[in-house]
């Protein structure tokens, strides 16, 4: 394979600064200033409605699969007459908009226009409406934000979850099928509304602390929780990303993208880095499961990206594509810069495979990249914007970001401080107070190390959850995060996903959720139609599993390392119980409370139980 370094595309030279704290702790900080950037998202709206107003903003397929475009000044026209719109029907800081529906651009034009007029935009995870049963979080979100307007693209497809909540003093608007019994205005007829002087004196008024949007985030309790997103933080983000990657300003960056604007990753990173470039988003309909994937190929053979972003099981379903189909794999890397991943920790297998696939378009490794942070900082900390050669690296603090190192627990806690983090939580003084320590650094959960102590240039490496990490009975801790993402790497293409157990046990579980699509190529004379619940006890899946896991431990004896024993899963995580996000991340706390009594079976085996692997 040939290795690229990352020259062929222009980032900002790796820096660092370290400075050591009397702990054994460090701040890092990086030393190039952040530069100044605008007070509010809208300014930028404006700016590429001048400047380049023709030109291709949003994009997303129609009833019939045609391409429907909005240029830049269409946009920032339809955005001042949803401002006014709203202004019209009371909305404002106290009274936000809520979004319950999927990407699309009449959802990004209702963004853009209540941000532009001072009004927080609530998206909400679509999954909540309509995978979810009983629709407790909606309704706990619907009580927390109080909303003025609530938007739904489909009426009668949000039905069931408009009945289930309350919409008293909240105006319903609908793209298309107004929900029977329930009154709701038509988007176009918001779209077409003529601003007024209000619109004007309203974006005069937003400013650096002004609320942009409500970002809702699940912890292991599964409450969510809302993260009150600044203009500031927004833009700050932005400005901290050109600066480490100014050959986004070589040329409009385009992407084809369905991570959810519901999320941090999607939606701030992703949508607000095109709309600072003056680029262009591809809205992709499709997700990485079976049955959706396909239409992400379909968009990705017609539309080069200049940029791909995905997480790692995003990345696991549509690598078999790009192995498989030439034809999509050169238009998919044709004009491609960078593969960006994040989201969660990426398997060394995908790394591998997709320096392979890239190499084989391309003659060259494109740059793999990834970065790290939260919710609660808009999202970016850390970027990984020059040569690694393994997964696992994400990076060097950003401009304007500070990184605190903090003992404990045999690990480095990661806190972080800058302009791009949360004030706190939405009507949550409580939660908001004990998010932050004593110096103003926000407590984000995650430890870190250093990839090479006497390099900090070398960056940061992810080391997991501080709360997720155990003891074994031994004493002895487990770092989670490393043996989970080895263990996914080493039982491919059996574990799609897995949940690490053993707290104050003898050794080390899986729960494993199985890849449907992996554990069928290994069965090819499995009848047709056949399920996890018949391939999982399949002696070829289990073999494949033995052998890979089996290798793993030879290279991991320890204690805290070598997996005993592994439990196959047919019932894939559930969104009511947050095992799951709509990004693919499965929640460790929640999937080891709700599935006690595997976990039990697990450990308590000898090898009686067909659904446990004993490994030798």
């Amino acid at each position: 394979m040939t290795k690229a370094s990352l020259a062929s595309v222009e980032f900002a030279a790796p820096a660092v600064d370290l400075e050591p704290l009397g702990d054994g702790g460090c701040i890092l900080r990086c030393p190039q200033p952040l530069g100044p950037y605008p007070e509010k998202v809208g300014t930028m709206l404006r700016h590429w409605a001048a400047e380049a107003p023709e030109r291709t903003f949003l994009a997303q397929r129609d009833a019939a699969g045609a391409w429907r475009e909005v240029s830049y000044a269409q946009a920032a026209r339809a955005a001042d007459g949803l401002a006014q719109a709203l202004l019209e029907r009371g909305l404002g800081p106290e009274r936000p908009l809520l979004l319950l529906s999927d990407n699309g651009i009449d959802n990004a034009l209702l963004v853009l226009g209540a941000m532009q007029a001072g009004i927080p935009a609530a998206p909400v995870s679509p999954a909540y409406s309509l995978l979810s049963r009983d629709h407790g979080k909606l309704k706990y979100i619907m009580d927390l934000v109080r909303p003025g307007a609530v938007y739904a693209a489909d009426g009668e497809r949000f039905a069931a979850a408009l009945g289930a909540i309350d919409l008293t003093g909240a105006e319903l608007i609908v793209s298309a099928n107004p929900p029977p019994g329930l009154d709701a205005q038509l988007f176009d007829s918001l779209a077409a509304t003529e601003p007024t002087a209000a619109v004007e004196d309203a974006f005069a008024a937003v400013g650096p602390d002004t609320v942009a949007k409500i970002l809702f985030t699940s912890g292991s309790t599964g409450l969510p929780k809302g993260v009150i997103n600044t203009q500031r933080m927004l833009c700050s983000n932005q400005q901290a990303i050109r600066q480490l990657w100014p050959f986004l300003q070589r040329r409009p960056p385009r992407i084809v993208d369905w991570l959810p604007w519901s999320h941090t990753f999607g939606s701030n990173h992703n949508f607000h880095m095109m709309l600072f470039h003056g680029g262009a988003i591809y809205i992709d309909g499709g997700k990485p499961m079976p049955g959706l994937i396909e239409q992400t190929v379909a968009n990705l053979r017609e539309i080069s990206p200049t940029v791909y972003f995905n997480v790692p099981r995003g990345f696991d379903v549509l690598l078999p594509f790009l192995e498989q189909d030439r034809e999509l794999r050169d238009n998919f890397f044709r004009e491609l810069d960078v593969i960006f991943y994040a989201g969660a920790a990426l398997p060394q297998n995908l790394w591998d495979r997709l320096e392979a696939v890239s190499a084989e378009a391309r003659g060259e490794r494109v740059p793999l990249v990834s970065a790290w942070g939260a919710t609660e900082t808009a999202p970016l900390i850390t970027s990984l914007y020059y040569p690694a050669d393994r997964a696992g690296v994400i990076g060097l603090p950003a401009p304007g970001c500070e990184v605190k190192m903090v003992p404990g627990g045999g690990k480095l806690e990661l806190r972080v401080r800058g302009p791009n983090v949360t004030p706190g939580y939405w009507r949550n003084a409580e939660l908001t107070d004990a998010a932050f320590d004593e110096e103003g650094f926000y407590r984000i959960g995650d430890a870190g190390r250093l990839a090479d102590p006497g390099d900090p240039l070398k960056g940061i490496v992810f080391d997991g959850r501080v709360a997720e990490d155990f003891k074994l009975m031994s004493g002895t801790w487990v770092h989670v995060g490393a043996v989970r993402v080895a263990a996914i790497a080493a039982g491919a293409p059996v574990i799609q996903d897995a949940v690490v157990t053993g707290h104050d046990r003898e050794d080390v579980g899986l729960l494993v959720f199985p890849s449907l699509p992996g554990c069928k190529a290994l069965c090819p004379d499995a009848p047709e139609g056949a399920g996890l619940e018949e391939l999982i006890h399949s002696p070829a899946v289990r073999e494949r599993l033995r052998a890979g896991l089996g290798a793993y431990n030879e290279a991991n004896p320890g204690n805290s390392t070598r997996i005993a024993r592994v439990l196959l899963m047919s019932e894939p995580p559930g969104i009511d119980a947050n095992e799951i996000t709509d990004k693919g991340y499965v929640n460790q706390g929640a999937v080891l409370e709700r599935r006690a009594a595997l976990v039990e079976r697990l450990h308590g085996s000898a090898g009686g139980d067909p659904d446990v692997v004993v490994l030798d």
